[in-house]
């Protein structure tokens, strides 16, 4: 999304006539936002309706070029916005005040850790009712209005309490604009009696706020390319690495022109998978410590200087604490700031104009790439099945593998399906998301919704943990009704994988589903949606072939049985050192 011209297009009104005042028209509030959020791109809103927000609710249907989503319950919608988000730029939700309020907090939690600019809006008390002693149904029964609202301020970047006409114009276009500048949720609470009330501020054609453009410091830039190029230009062998906040400073070019410069081998940290182009020739892996791609970690670890762009380095990515990577010989580039070794540190320097401006600085140093492709040996392949052999993970990620293209995305649940999903080579632009930083599990579910929504010209591939499903199942009913193809594998293995590999108990076993039942009652006959379970390769391939040919524009739902301790290397490896870092004994006294 260009966020120079984000807000740019005004478009022309959808809807009847509003009535005219003294010769000019007016507009209403619940027109002025319909129109922002399909302005900015938020062209699908994912909503539950209440009360409070059912004449807003109107109004964004009004609007041609906006199409309501209405989903199952509220944490579901912000998790669809939140998927929405990562394919379009910006996602939008509505739900109502307090309960609906308080019940999507945590998807925009999740929204906030990833830098995603979700739209929250919220259906909220009459305008007559603030100020008063009264008390309102779906508050926890006190006359304090700003229960939701102090919750909010704490997991997003900019929030607007929209309770006079007089002011919300400008309340709203702060709001939406703040949320595409920081790449944060926002949250706005509309009065439920405004949206349809005429008010001269909102005019059919009103003059569109542009979004400047973010410019570097130019001494600091200078300083910055200056220091790092004198650091990199006198190591043996440096690498280049990719993080998740290349996502947040739109950096994904310049990336590739530093890398195309210098000559450097390209890893990824686990959460930046997706962001990088993995066909590209330079390409070795993923970076995550003890649980690296093969040889790709020693490569890193082992290289005289690394160049980190736009990392997170949390417990999760950093493997327990147990990364080999020493703070002198790093350069650690962030959106707005570059970190050299021990040495300067210089902020507003914005990591696009940074990264393009190195590579001009820069020699070119082949000599890690060439190491790595010497010691590199190509992964093996699953050993040979026995005749009636259970499905084996490996061996359902190998057909998985097989499936991508570019006219795919790929959705990874927390669990396993980190491990699994992060071991997949993407070919030229297939999608991949997962949500590493929060870690909520059921997420993928409302995510997979919002992201085939936003991305129509691409097939999702969803693998799901049979834990994390029965969270978020019912959103399943709202992918059929959007008429959704995406493909969701089902993976049973009877619990919470990767909370067994952490540390086991029984609360770890959950109450196994029939889920293709399940889905099946969900479907009920209408719209299109096909299952099937699988218990070997054979019938896994017979599933696959399906869900490709005749099923290929119904959401394809295979539920796929393994073994309780069928989980990757990787997971039983990183589930060990977390558990470790977890289990720490307090520091003494």
């Amino acid at each position: 999304m260009d966020t120079a011209n984000a807000m740019g297009s005004t478009g022309q009104p959808g809807s009847a006539p509003a009535p005219v005042r003294g010769g000019a028209s007016v507009g209403t509030l619940g027109r002025h936002l319909a129109r922002r959020l399909v302005e900015i791109g938020a062209k699908d809103v994912f909503s539950v309706p209440g009360d409070f927000n059912l004449t807003l609710l109107d109004h964004l249907i009004a609007e041609p070029e906006l199409n309501l989503v209405g989903c199952c319950n509220e944490l579901n919608a912000g998790y669809a916005a939140d998927g929405y988000a990562r394919s379009r730029g910006v996602g939008a939700c509505v739900v109502t005040f307090t309960v609906g309020g308080l019940s999507v907090l945590n998807a925009i939690a999740g929204a906030y850790s990833e830098n995603l600019p979700v739209i929250c809006i919220v259906g909220g008390p009459n305008s007559n009712d603030y100020g008063t002693n009264r008390i309102l149904h779906h508050t926890i029964g006190l006359p304090d209005f700003t229960q939701e609202l102090r919750c909010f301020q704490a997991i997003t970047c900019s929030q607007a309490v929209v309770n006079n006409l007089g002011d919300a114009h400008e309340l709203i276009d702060t709001a939406i604009s703040t949320a595409l500048k920081e790449s944060k949720p926002v949250y706005i609470s509309i009065s439920c009696n405004l949206p349809g009330i005429p008010h001269p501020t909102f005019a059919r054609d009103p003059v569109p706020f542009f979004l400047a453009p973010k410019v570097s410091n130019q001494l600091g830039l200078e300083a910055a390319v200056e220091a790092t190029a004198d650091f990199l230009n006198k190591a043996v062998k440096p690498v280049l690495v990719g993080g998740p906040n290349i996502r947040v400073a739109k950096a994904q070019k310049a990336f590739i022109e530093l890398a195309d410069a210098t000559g450097y081998p390209i890893a990824i940290m686990p959460s930046g998978k997706g962001l990088v182009p993995e066909h590209h020739p330079h390409f070795i892996g993923t970076y995550w410590g003890a649980v690296s791609s093969s040889f790709c970690g020693e490569i890193v670890e082992s290289a005289d200087a690394y160049v980190f762009v736009g990392p997170i380095f949390n417990d999760y990515s950093s493997v327990g604490y147990s990364l080999l990577i020493k703070k002198e010989k790093a350069i650690i580039v962030q959106p707005h700031r570059v970190t050299v070794g021990n040495g300067p540190s210089l902020g507003w320097v914005f990591m696009a104009d940074f990264l393009s401006a190195l590579a001009k600085k820069l020699r070119k140093n082949t000599t890690a790439l060439e190491n790595y492709r010497r010691i590199y040996v190509p992964p093996g392949i699953p050993v040979k099945r026995a005749q009636n052999e259970p499905l084996r993970v490996n061996v359902l990620f190998k057909h998985i593998q097989d499936m991508l293209s570019g006219d795919t995305a790929v959705i990874a649940e927390t669990g396993d399906s980190w491990f699994n999903c992060q071991k997949l080579r993407l070919p030229e632009n297939c999608g991949y998301e997962f949500q590493m930083q929060y870690g909520s599990i059921g997420w993928s579910v409302g995510a997979t919704l919002g992201y085939a929504q936003a991305a129509k010209d691409k097939r999702v591939i969803a693998c799901i943990g049979d834990g994390s499903f029965q969270v978020t199942a019912q959103e399943i009913s709202t992918m059929i009704r959007c008429g959704q193809r995406s493909i969701i594998f089902l993976i049973n293995n009877g619990g919470y994988t990767i909370e067994v590999e952490i540390h086991d108990g029984p609360y770890n076993v959950i109450k196994n589903w029939d889920y293709t039942g399940l889905v099946n009652a969900i479907h009920n006959g209408e719209g299109k949606c096909w299952t099937a379970k699988v218990r070997s390769e054979d019938e896994l391939t017979e599933a696959m072939k399906t869900a490709t040919g005749e099923q290929k524009d119904s959401l394809c739902f295979i539920e796929v049985f393994v073994h309780k301790d069928d989980t990757s290397k990787e997971l039983l490896e990183w589930g060990s050192r977390v558990s470790a870092a977890n289990s720490r004994p307090p520091n003494p006294q």
